[in-house]
């Protein structure tokens, strides 16, 4: 449900088209490769361990990821021309998407933002998108459903601000700082990716202590940074209002590294912006227009929140819930 969610909503704000209908061959076509693609990057890969054996591929993981970069890649190149060619009509209508947006500033300004930008640009906002947004959702609605008090609370602030049962709009989210702080505590405890995008040392450099020398691979712990008891206290709790009242307000932004999912700095994910909006509009719209309760007689005390590690952070057993619609 989350996939498919988070997949709706992002190939509706990028084409303006619904990517996760599966009833569609497009849809079809695209679910099987971006499932293909996290589905290798998530496998441990021995070349990683040993670069002798990285030119032999002995799992065939190389291959396989190169032939899912090609489909993915011919699949943006094919939306790309098709709305290129719909822009040159006479009666073509406008739809204000992220694609029009990008191809329009591709035309009017004087920076190079060609095809195969574009395309590079969908391609991270995709692959690197939905599974991490999903993920993120997942944690958020089984740690408010563990913690009944807390979704009461959110409920409560989302009934006041917006009017039980609507669905929250971006322009709402301003107005919505529990939500936000749901949110944030979330990404505290459940990273979408533990170990951040893989950096490399551009030379040496002295790090409390420990040289950490020219060209080695360099991973951030950002589960372990959020956990840290020395940072956060009671770190193990899920309690949003810890981020309430702080003289220097921790956001996600990259210039708290107590708190950095989308990492910092010039490579900080491109997606942050989109994967803020998305979070905060299915959260709060999916606790605010329906009632929810635990599936097969779990109880909040019993709920299983085993995690299991790979690219992203997974449920270890998927969340199943059940939802009731709200009457207004």
């Amino acid at each position: 449900m989350w996939d498919v969610t988070t997949l709706n909503l992002l190939s509706r704000t990028v084409f303006s088209f619904d990517l996760a209908d599966l009833s569609s061959e497009v849809g079809r076509e695209f679910k099987e490769i971006v499932w293909g693609l996290m589905e290798e990057a998530g496998k441990p890969n021995l070349g990683d361990y040993f670069p002798l054996l990285r030119k032999l591929d002995p799992q065939g993981i190389r291959g396989r990821m190169i032939k899912h970069f090609l489909k993915i890649d011919s699949f943006f190149d094919r939306m790309i021309t098709q709305r290129l060619e719909l822009r040159k009509s006479n009666y073509y209508v406008t739809s204000n998407d992220m694609l029009d947006s990008l191809l329009d500033v591709s035309e009017v300004s004087n920076e190079d933002m060609d095809k195969l930008l574009i395309e590079h640009l969908l391609l991270a906002l995709f692959v690197a998108g939905t599974d991490t947004t999903s993920a993120t959702l997942e944690w958020a609605m089984a740690e408010l459903l563990r913690n009944p008090e807390k979704l009461f609370k959110a409920q409560e602030e989302l009934e006041q601000v917006i009017g039980k049962g609507k669905p929250v709009e971006e322009s709402d989210i301003a107005r919505l700082p529990y939500l936000q702080a749901i949110i944030k505590e979330t990404f505290r405890l459940h990273p979408a990716v533990p170990f951040l995008i893989p950096r490399k040392a551009k030379q040496d450099v002295e790090i409390c202590g420990y040289i950490v020398p020219k060209g080695a691979q360099v991973l951030v712990n950002a589960w372990a940074i959020g956990r840290d008891p020395c940072i956060w206290d009671n770190p193990t709790s899920f309690v949003p209002e810890r981020f309430f009242g702080l003289d220097d307000q921790i956001d996600v932004l990259g210039q708290n590294f107590e708190l950095i999912p989308f990492g910092g700095g010039r490579r900080i994910c491109p997606g942050l912006p989109l994967a803020m909006r998305m979070l905060h509009l299915m959260l709060g719209s999916l606790i605010n227009s329906f009632d929810w309760k635990l599936e097969d007689g779990v109880i909040p005390e019993n709920m299983n929140m085993e995690e299991k590690f790979g690219l992203t952070l997974q449920m270890a057993h998927p969340l199943r819930a059940v939802p009731k619609k709200v009457l207004i």
